[in-house]
C-alpha cells in the first residue's frame, strides 16, 4: 500500500498518557512547537464499539461510544500530526480496529510498554515484550494492512542485550520508528531513567529512536536537547514535564502556569472536554501548587464554567456555550433528524439522536419542566416517562407518551433522569415543528441562546465568581426546582 510520509527525525513529541492527552492538550502542545501528538492509548475492544460521528457543532471527527462517550476526538488543526496509539494482544483485531480510523489519524503506534496491571492483564502493554512472536505478528499486520505508518513504544529488559535483540525484531517487522521508555517494566517515575541503554539501542538499528522517560531531567527547552544528546536518540517523547507545563516545547521559555492553563481551558471549551478530564489536566499543571486558593477552588469546582471562573473566563464560556447551542438548535430542529415509525400499538413513535446536556439549560429549567408546565397551560393531560434499562448494560432510555404519541432519544445514557431529559426534547422538537400555520406557540427548550446575556453566569454561587443574584432570587430559583422535582414525582 501507499504510505503516508510522516518524519520521525528531530522531532518534539508530545507523549500518550491517560486522561491527559486528549484534543485540547494536543492543540495546546502543537500551538507551543511540539512537531507530533500522541493520542491517549485506546484499547482496540473500545474503539471497534464505536461509532464514527462528523460533529458539525464543534467542526470535529468523534468516535462515539454506545453511550455517548467520545472514545476519540479529532479536528482539522491536528491532522497530519495526530498519531494514534492502539493497545492490543491481537493482531487481526487490532487492524480491525486501525482501519476504523485510518483515514482520521497520521500513524499508528503499538503500546508494548505500559506497565499497568490493566493492560498486562489483558496481554496487552509491557506484556507484550516478552512476546517476540506475538509482537512481530501484530507489528506486521499492522504495516501490511495499512496505508499508515505504524509504529511502537516500548520499555527496557533486564538485559541490554536482550532489549537491543527485540528492537531489531521491530525494526524488521517494517514499523517507522521506536519510542523506548529507558525504564524496567518494574520502575516508576523515581527510578533514574537508563539513558545509557537507550544510546545503545538508537546504535544497533537504522529507524529513529525516540527517547522517552526524561521528565525529571527536563526543566526548560534546553534540557530537551540534552536529553536527545545524552541518549544519541533521533528525537524526543515528553510526557510529565509536558504534563506540568506544555509550554517546555516553546523555544521561547516557559510560560506562567496561569497562562498555560487559560489557553488550555480555552481549547476545553471550545471542543466541549469533560469535567473530569479538564480538571485532571489543570490538577498535573498545579502539581506543586494545589493548596493555594486557585488550587483549592479547582478541586472542589463542580463544573468546567466554575473552573473557567477561578481564571476569569466565565464570560468566555458562556459565549461559546451559547455559540454552540446555537448551532446545536439549528441543526436538531432539522425535520430529517426526526424520525418516526408506528408502534404496534397503533401510536406513532418519534424518535431522533439526543443527549441531555443540562449544562445548556438556563435559570434551571429543563425539558421536562418546560414540557410539563406547557401541557398544564392549554390543559392536556401531563407526559407519562416509561424508562427501560438495556438488558446487558447499566443504561437506560425513556419513552415520552403525550399527546396520544410517543418521543425517545435513540441515545441510550448512564442516567436514567437525563434519558427522561432527552425524550422530552425530541418531544419539543417535534411540537415545534408541527407548530407551523398553528395558532398555539409550541414549548421553547431551555437553551441559552446569544439573546441571554449568558444567564448561566448567575447560576453558580461559588467562591470562585462574581454573581448578581439577590439572596431573593436565589431562593426563587430553589423553590422553582423544589416545584418542579414534585411535579415530576406526581
Amino acid at each position: 500500500m501507499t504510505e503516508s510520509e510522516i518524519d520521525y527525525r528531530n522531532k518534539l513529541i508530545l507523549a500518550p498518557m491517560v486522561r491527559i492527552s486528549m484534543l485540547p492538550m494536543r492543540l495546546l502542545a502543537l500551538d507551543y512547537g511540539a512537531d507530533i501528538v500522541y493520542c491517549e492509548e485506546i484499547i482496540d475492544y473500545k474503539i471497534l464499539q464505536c461509532t464514527r460521528v462528523q460533529n458539525d457543532i464543534l467542526e470535529t471527527v468523534d468516535y462515539v461510544w454506545n453511550d455517548g462517550t467520545i472514545v476519540f476526538r479529532t479536528c482539522p488543526k491536528e491532522q497530519g500530526k495526530v498519531i494514534f496509539q492502539i493497545g492490543t494482544s491481537d493482531a487481526d483485531r487490532a487492524l480491525r480496529a486501525a482501519k476504523m480510523v485510518e483515514n482520521d489519524v497520521a500513524a499508528f503506534d503499538v503500546n508494548m510498554g505500559c506497565p499497568k496491571e490493566f493492560s498486562i492483564k489483558g496481554g496487552m502493554g509491557a506484556a507484550l515484550m516478552t512476546q517476540p512472536d506475538k509482537v512481530s505478528q501484530i507489528l506486521r499486520t499492522l504495516v501490511n494492512g495499512l496505508s499508515k505508518p505504524v509504529t511502537c513504544k516500548i520499555r527496557i529488559l533486564p538485559k541490554v542485550e536482550d532489549t537491543v535483540e527485540l528492537v531489531k525484531l521491530i525494526e524488521a517487522a517494517g514499523v517507522k520508528a521506536i519510542a523506548v521508555h529507558g525504564r524496567l517494566r518494574e520502575e516508576r517515575p523515581n527510578h533514574a531513567n537508563h539513558n545509557d541503554v537507550i544510546e545503545t539501542v538508537a546504535k544497533s538499528v537504522s529507524i529513529p529512536i525516540i527517547a522517552n522517560g526524561g521528565s525529571s531531567e527536563m526543566n526548560s527547552y534546553d534540557d530537551i536537547k540534552k536529553f536527545r544528546d545524552d541518549t544519541g536518540a533521533s528525537s524526543v517523547m515528553i510526557a510529565r514535564a509536558a504534563q506540568w507545563n506544555p509550554s517546555i516545547f516553546s523555544q521561547n521559555g516557559m510560560e506562567p502556569i496561569d497562562n498555560v492553563i487559560r489557553k488550555y481551558l480555552k481549547y476545553a471549551v471550545q471542543y466541549d472536554a469533560p469535567l473530569p478530564n479538564t480538571k485532571y489536566c489543570i490538577q498535573q499543571m498545579l502539581h506543586e501548587e494545589l493548596e493555594l486558593p486557585s488550587g483549592r477552588l479547582l478541586l472542589s469546582a463542580p463544573s468546567v464554567r466554575d473552573i473557567c471562573a477561578i481564571w476569569e473566563m466565565a464570560s468566555y464560556h458562556d459565549s461559546v456555550v451559547s455559540s454552540h447551542q446555537m448551532k446545536r438548535l439549528q441543526l436538531g430542529t432539522n425535520l430529517s433528524q426526526l424520525k418516526s415509525h408506528l408502534d404496534p400499538d397503533g401510536s406513532t413513535v418519534y424518535e431522533m439522536d439526543c443527549k441531555y446536556d443540562r449544562r445548556l439549560c438556563k435559570n434551571s429549567l429543563s425539558p421536562k419542566f418546560v414540557l410539563h408546565q406547557w401541557a398544564v397551560r392549554h390543559n392536556y393531560t401531563a407526559p407519562k416517562y416509561d424508562t427501560v434499562c438495556h438488558p446487558s448494560e447499566r443504561m437506560f432510555r425513556s419513552i415520552l407518551r403525550f399527546q396520544g404519541q410517543k418521543y425517545t432519544s435513540t441515545i441510550w445514557d448512564k442516567s436514567k433522569k437525563f434519558a427522561e431529559q432527552a425524550s422530552a426534547e425530541v418531544c419539543i422538537h417535534n411540537l415545534q415543528m408541527r407548530a407551523s400555520g398553528s395558532s398555539q406557540s409550541p414549548p421553547e427548550l431551555p437553551y441559552i441562546t446569544e439573546d441571554d446575556n449568558h444567564p448561566a453566569s448567575k447560576r453558580h454561587c461559588t467562591a470562585a465568581s462574581h454573581f448578581n443574584k439577590t439572596t431573593t432570587e436565589c431562593r426563587y430559583d430553589q423553590e422553582n426546582k423544589q416545584s418542579l422535582e414534585l411535579h415530576l414525582e406526581r
